[in-house]
C-alpha cells in the first residue's frame, strides 16, 4: 500500500515560471549554476544552491548558506512571485525531450513509506550530500525540489491522466535546454479522492529513480520534526510527507553513463588488448561505438574504437547485481587490469552522462586528461525494479535518467 496525497503547492505565477524554473542542485556545479543565472535574480539556483551569491572561497556547508537560500525564497514569496494554492491538489508534470514525452503525477509521499521499504532504494547515499539536503529543509522548514520516483503503471490514473492533459495546462514553457515542460492542477475533489485510493489499493511499491539523496534528507528531517512536536504517523502534520513527482515505469528513458580513466595502470596498449582478448570479443570499428545490446561495450583507446563483447563466462545471468554491465565491466577490466576497486573515491576514474554524447569521451582522451573511455548500454527500469524488489544496491553511478525534473515549480511546506 502506497500513500499518494495531495498538498497545497507553493509555486510560481504562469508569467515566472520559466524564469524560476532550474534544474536540480546536483546536475552542475556553483560556478555553472552561477553562469546559467546570471541577469536572472528570480532562479530558484539562489534558493536551492545559494553559495552563487557568495564569493567562490565560501563554505558550501555553511550555515550561511543556508540561511541565505532561505531569505531568497521568503523574497521570491514577498514579492508575489511564488504563491501557495489555497487548497490542496494534485498536478500533472509533463516533459517532452527530442520527442520523448513522459508526465508524472506531483504530490506527497510518506517518510513512513520510506522506512518501510515500501519506496524503494537501489543506491547508497553519501554522508556529506545528504546532510547539505538536511540542511536547506532544517533552515526551510521547505521541500523545496521533488524527488523524481516510478510507479508500476495502473490503468485507472493513465485514464485520469489523459482526461486532465485535455484541459488548459498552467504552465507550458520550452526551457533553453530545448526541453519543454507543461503542468496542470488537478483539484476536483472526486478525483483527488479517486487518485489516493487507487495508490493506497493497486500500487504496492513505489521506486526511486533520482533523488536518493533528497528522499533520505526529507524522511530522516521529517522524521526529526515530527518527534519536536511529538507528533505520530499519519496524524496531518505535514512533516509526515515529502514532495514528489511519480512516473509510471513504463514511461521513463534511461542514459548511459560512460566511464573514462586516466590512465592504463602501467599496461602498453598491446598489453591491454591482449588481456582484454580473454574475456571479451575485441574488435576494432571505424567510427564510434555505441553499444545496442547488453554485455557490450565501446572502448575509446588512442584515436581508435573497439567493440567489446563480454564472453559468457563473464557474468552470471539470474544474479541481478552480477549481470549488470557495469559489473562486467568492473570485476574484468577496472578491478583486473586497471586496480581501480572503490568507484566512489577512486580520483583514476570519472563518470560521464549520457546527455553529453560519445563525442565528449573522445574529447577528453584526445585532451590527454584520460587515457581510455569506455561506453556503456544503459540499464533499464526493469533491471532498477528487480534490484530494488531484491533489497540489494546498484554499483556506483549506473543511472542518469532524463529528461530532468525543474526545480521550483513546486514547492512543499512541511510547517503550515
Amino acid at each position: 500500500m502506497s500513500i499518494f496525497l495531495p498538498f497545497r503547492a507553493i509555486r510560481p505565477l504562469k508569467k515566472h515560471a520559466k524564469d524560476v524554473a532550474c534544474r536540480p542542485y546536483d546536475v552542475l556545479n556553483a560556478k555553472e549554476a552561477k553562469e546559467e543565472s546570471k541577469g536572472n535574480p528570480i532562479s530558484f539556483y539562489h534558493v536551492i544552491k545559494p553559495e552563487i551569491d557568495f564569493p567562490e572561497d565560501i563554505d558550501p556547508y555553511s550555515p550561511e548558506i543556508y540561511t541565505r537560500g532561505k531569505q531568497n525564497f521568503d523574497e521570491l514569496m514577498q514579492r508575489g512571485i511564488l504563491v501557495q494554492e489555497s487548497k490542496s491538489a494534485f498536478y500533472l508534470y509533463q516533459l517532452n525531450m527530442n520527442g520523448h514525452e513522459q508526465t508524472g503525477l506531483v504530490g506527497c509521499c510518506s517518510i513512513d513509506d520510506y522506512f518501510d521499504n515500501v519506496i524503494k532504494k537501489h543506491e547508497l547515499t553519501r554522508t556529506d550530500k545528504e546532510e547539505d539536503r538536511k540542511n536547506h529543509i532544517r533552515t526551510s522548514k521547505l521541500n523545496y525540489e521533488p524527488v523524481f520516483f516510478a510507479y508500476p503503471s495502473v490503468g485507472l490514473i493513465d485514464r485520469i491522466v489523459k482526461s486532465v492533459k485535455k484541459t488548459e495546462p498552467v504552465y507550458d514553457f520550452l526551457a533553453d535546454d530545448g526541453i519543454r515542460h507543461k503542468a496542470w492542477v488537478i483539484s476536483e475533489p472526486s478525483m483527488l479522492e479517486e487518485i489516493t485510493d487507487t495508490f493506497k489499493s493497486d500500487v504496492p511499491d513505489i521506486y526511486i529513480a533520482d533523488g536518493h539523496h533528497r528522499t533520505s534528507a526529507n524522511a530522516e528531517v521529517g522524521r526529526e520534526l515530527r518527534n519536536v512536536r511529538n507528533g505520530k504517523p499519519c496524524d496531518g502534520g505535514r512533516d509526515n510527507y515529502f514532495l514528489a513527482v511519480l512516473f509510471p515505469d513504463h514511461q521513463l528513458q534511461i542514459l548511459d553513463y560512460n566511464r573514462v580513466v586516466k590512465d592504463l595502470n602501467g599496461l602498453s596498449e598491446s598489453d591491454l588488448l591482449r588481456s582484454l582478448s580473454k574475456n571479451f570479443i575485441v574488435e576494432r570499428k571505424q567510427a564510434q561505438y555505441k553499444p545496442e545490446t547488453l554485455h557490450t561495450f565501446g572502448m575509446y583507446l588512442n584515436n581508435q574504437w573497439f567493440k567489446l563483447t563480454a564472453r559468457e563466462n563473464t557474468f552470471v545471468e539470474n544474479d541481478p547485481i552480477g549481470q549488470l554491465d557495469v559489473t562486467i565491466l568492473s570485476k574484468n577490466i577496472l578491478e583486473p587490469l586497471f586496480d581501480i576497486v572503490d568507484l566512489r573515491n577512486d580520483k583514476r576514474i570519472d563518470f560521464v552522462g549520457g546527455m553529453r554524447g560519445l563525442g565528449e569521451l573522445e574529447k577528453r582522451v584526445d585532451s590527454g586528461e584520460m587515457k581510455v573511455a569506455f561506453s556503456m548500454f544503459p540499464v533499464s527500469i526493469q533491471q532498477i525494479i528487480n534490484i530494488s524488489d531484491n533489497d540489494l544496491i546498484m554499483p556506483p553511478k549506473v543511472t542518469w535518467f532524463e529528461p530532468k525534473l525543474r526545480s521550483g515549480l513546486f514547492v512543499h511546506k512541511l510547517d503550515q
